[in-house]
């Protein structure tokens, strides 16, 4: 086995390892092996009535399919046809760090370490920005397992990290005792929803790919119905999440649009011609 074999062995065994330790992680984190669950952790600063950007309880089974889709990355890149996959190669690392994070993340709410899990949790966004920003340099267009576990899965990862990382720093606001983030006020909650508005707008402009811009609309929806439908009430949040959502996913189709009309004639350029 020569070193590039070696490289890619312990590229897989790690990020399967990663991936098994969010697993687990998330297990605990949800109560199922003795732990409190995020919504209660904390004195409940995650709840979703904890502050004006907590999105109601629904919002977060995204983070089921999220889980089952880092397993099904876990173990399709361990197949021994996958071994030396350029593509692998490129995002493995970035998946096992996402996944490390988010272990650690679930970890610091559970010791009530709100500050350091809004830190960790600004990391795991840039991880996952920069892994997404790399798998949009692929050329051609993937095959299914690559759609599904990849351009999928990360992307419904990053674009719902967006929206968890302001719901994060106003339950570290609000915990700190500022009162604007755990009450009706609306000037801090949209400011920041304009903010994960302009990355989400970025991750569509320059990705040209829908799960991301879904998980962020999915997102930001159930911010709008918590606002609307339960406490605080906070219309106006509301009001601009719903719109942040429908542009987000706009600018999305728009670009996945170009990007499929754009794909047969940059592949008839870099195919050879013929006589």
């Amino acid at each position: 086995m020569n070193q590039t074999q070696q490289s890619d062995r312990a590229r897989r065994i790690v990020v399967a390892l990663a991936v098994v330790g969010a697993v687990v992680a998330a297990l605990f984190g949800s109560g199922v092996f003795g732990g409190v669950s995020i919504a209660d952790a904390a004195g409940g600063a995650f709840a979703a009535d904890a502050t004006v950007l907590a999105p109601a309880g629904l919002a977060f089974v995204i983070w089921s399919v999220i889980y089952l889709g880092l397993l099904g990355y876990a173990l399709w890149q361990l197949l021994p046809g996958q071994a030396a996959k350029p593509l692998h190669r490129t995002v493995g690392y970035g998946v096992a760090a996402s996944a490390v994070l988010n272990a650690a993340w679930i970890a610091c709410v559970q010791a009530w370490r709100i500050a350091e899990s809004f830190v960790l949790i600004v990391i795991l966004l840039g991880v996952l920005l920069v892994t997404f920003v790399r798998v949009c340099r692929r050329s051609r267009r993937g095959t299914l397992a690559e759609l599904v576990l990849v351009d999928g899965m990360i992307g419904l990862y990053l674009g719902w990290v967006t929206v968890a990382s302001a719901a994060n720093l106003a339950a570290w606001l609000a915990d700190i005792g500022l009162g604007a983030w755990a009450g009706e006020s609306s000037v801090p909650g949209v400011i920041t929803l304009i903010v994960v508005g302009l990355i989400a707008v970025f991750t569509a402009w320059r990705g040209g790919r829908l799960a991301p811009a879904i998980a962020t609309g999915w997102g930001l929806a159930w911010i709008a119905v918590g606002r609307w439908s339960g406490e605080p009430e906070a219309p106006v949040v509301a009001t601009v999440a719903v719109s942040l959502a429908v542009v987000v996913l706009a600018v999305a189709v728009s670009r996945l649009r170009a990007r499929v009309t754009e794909s047969p004639g940059r592949e008839r350029l870099s195919s050879p011609s013929v006589g």
